[in-house]
């Protein structure tokens, strides 16, 4: 088939190459515009158009899907289907009518679960212990088309959302292809999604990130692994913002022989020569990687020798999650 594969980021990138490498061509690309990043701010491709601009393929970045342009183009270039991972903006109707198969998105989660922008991190903060990815044809509503296809994948307990999204993004490009394959054969038929089990991944903020001591270990240590490495986990001490990479939850007497009470309170700081341990709502975390304002990620235990810890200090606001 002739296709026009549309996606953004590094995620994106797998699909492309497998539909590169496969026996469909794709005759264009479609990506967002170029994005200053770096502290020269200078204008970078999209790690998609990198690829594409290397293979020799015509690439489409309109600062939106309703420019005219890019429409008369699309028309032109008649796609039997657009395979879309990860593209960043709404399709309109108009575009959404030119391919004759539509356009197909691979999405990283187990539909309807976890429909939106952050479906890898939301599962891991909401504990799932399984997730995946679907291809759907898109619609006008938020990822409600009908399924094509679907795979599952274990969250492993110390997978972060970085680390469990490569996985699917490497395994989804095969689903995808495997979903292009199907739909020129005829072989497959779209399913309505289930009415229940419906939830909804909101895009997270940098505010998202900041961490609620005052829930239990096991939900730090989630709330940790979904933010990493983005938007990024957080709190503040003295007033300063303090990057958190992925905690440990502590067995239960990684206090012993500390003088004064056996428990932390939520957010209350324990640093040893070896180790920096943090109290939650219930239980205890320990400390792996750090990152201070303005500098580099650290051992906690060594940022804690720099900034000399008094006795009862804490972290942040001690707030729970509703």
């Amino acid at each position: 088939m002739r296709l026009v594969f549309a996606g953004t980021p590094e995620t994106a990138v797998p699909s492309l190459e497998a539909l590169l490498d496969s026996r469909h061509e794709v005759v264009a690309v479609l990506t967002r515009p170029d994005a200053r990043a770096g502290r020269g701010r200078t204008l970078h491709p999209s790690p998609v158009k990198a690829v594409a601009l290397e293979r020799g393929i015509e690439v489409l970045t309109p600062t939106s899907p309703r420019d005219p342009g890019f429409q008369a183009r699309l028309r032109e270039i008649a796609p039997d289907a657009c395979p879309v991972v990860a593209y960043g903006a709404l399709l309109p109707r108009e575009v959404l009518d030119v391919p004759t198969h539509g356009w197909v998105n691979l999405h990283f989660s187990v539909l309807p679960a976890w429909r939106g922008a952050a479906p890898v991190q939301r599962a891991i903060m909401a504990g799932d212990e399984t997730t995946g990815a679907t291809t759907f044809v898109i619609e006008e509503g938020l990822d409600t088309g009908p399924v094509l296809g679907l795979m599952t994948e274990t969250i492993r307990p110390d997978d972060t959302s970085g680390s469990l999204l490569d996985r699917l993004a490497k395994a989804g490009a095969g689903l995808l292809v495997a979903t292009m394959d199907g739909l020129e054969s005829g072989r497959l038929t779209a399913v309505s999604q289930p009415a229940e089990g419906v939830s909804h991944a909101a895009k997270l903020t940098t505010a998202d990130g900041e961490i609620p001591w005052g829930t239990p270990a096991y939900a730090v240590s989630r709330h940790v692994r979904g933010c990493t490495p983005a938007p990024g986990a957080w709190t503040t001490l003295r007033g300063e913002r303090l990057g958190v990479g992925p905690v440990t939850v502590a067995p239960d007497d990684v206090l012993a022989g500390r003088e004064g009470a056996a428990t932390l309170a939520p957010g209350e700081i324990h640093a040893t020569k070896r180790a920096v341990h943090v109290g939650t709502g219930s239980g205890v975390v320990t400390l792996g990687e750090v990152r201070p304002q303005g500098k580099k990620l650290m051992a906690a235990a060594d940022w804690a020798r720099g900034v000399r810890l008094d006795g009862g200090e804490a972290f942040g606001a001690a707030t729970t999650l509703t």
